[in-house]
């Protein structure tokens, strides 16, 4: 469940620290990585961003919250079918969608549970992982009906199951299901990338439960903090203006 953050009080919260391809990040999401609060829809883009630079094959998609949002919500089927094209689905063996069970599409950042939704070709299944015992289930349900007719490019697309995955991994207090959604996404993404088969049946369950656990998704919010303060050493800053008419 959601804890409420409030870094109002922090002056410098809306201070840009950090540009990463199309993510901005503020003060204020480096607040929530400190404490024990609920992500919000920034920290988990970039690090979907970043998994993507990870992982950069044209075949894996991991689709930033708001549009994932965006498809669950849309009602008008035309602008749907605009928005998708782009994505390129059919080309895609595996596409992971963060869910989240804001229903207010008016208010941004109004949800209280982050779960994901994974869809591999091989098996040709959309499979969600919900670390609360499935309680995002309709939601998915909704983003999987929106989205399934675009991942193919024949009739067969409409063809691809839906299965909810009671052995997921499951957070041990209210505010970490983000961070679960950002380790499950981490353990297929290398699951993906590694040279098992992915023929069978098992697919990636059995990578996501060794990896996933509590003591390493308790983790994630140092590594995703010590991601963001290396990529800000990184940064290409201006360099310092020259006086000319300064001497040694």
């Amino acid at each position: 469940m959601h804890t409420d953050i409030h870094l109002m009080g922090n002056p410098g919260a809306n201070e840009k620290i950090l540009s990463y391809n199309d993510v901005v990040l503020r003060q204020s999401d480096m607040d929530i990585l400190s404490g024990p609060y609920f992500l919000n829809d920034q920290i988990i883009e970039f690090y979907f961003s970043y998994l993507s630079s990870c992982y950069p094959a044209q075949e894996i998609l991991l689709v930033p919250p708001s549009i994932a949002f965006w498809i669950m919500n849309c009602s008008a089927v035309e602008s749907l079918k605009d928005f998708v094209e782009p994505l390129h689905l059919p080309d895609k063996k595996l596409v992971i969608f963060p869910v989240n069970d804001n229903e207010d599409v008016c208010k941004a950042e109004a949800g209280s549970h982050w779960s994901l939704l994974a869809f591999e070709r091989n098996a040709n299944v959309f499979v969600h992982h919900d670390s609360n015992r499935g309680i995002n289930d309709w939601h998915a349900r909704r983003l999987y009906k929106a989205v399934v007719g675009y991942i193919g490019a024949s009739d067969s697309a409409s063809t691809a199951s839906y299965l909810e995955c009671t052995d997921s991994p499951q957070q041990v207090n209210g505010y970490d299901c983000g961070l679960y959604v950002t380790a499950i996404a981490k353990a297929i993404c290398s699951w993906h990338n590694s040279g098992e088969d992915k023929e069978g049946d098992g697919m990636w369950f059995s990578s996501v439960k060794e990896q996933v656990t509590p003591s390493s998704v308790a983790e994630m919010r140092s590594e995703i903090l010590s991601l963001i303060r290396s990529l800000i050493g990184h940064e290409v800053k201006p360099a310092p203006l020259q006086n000319e008419g300064m001497k040694d």
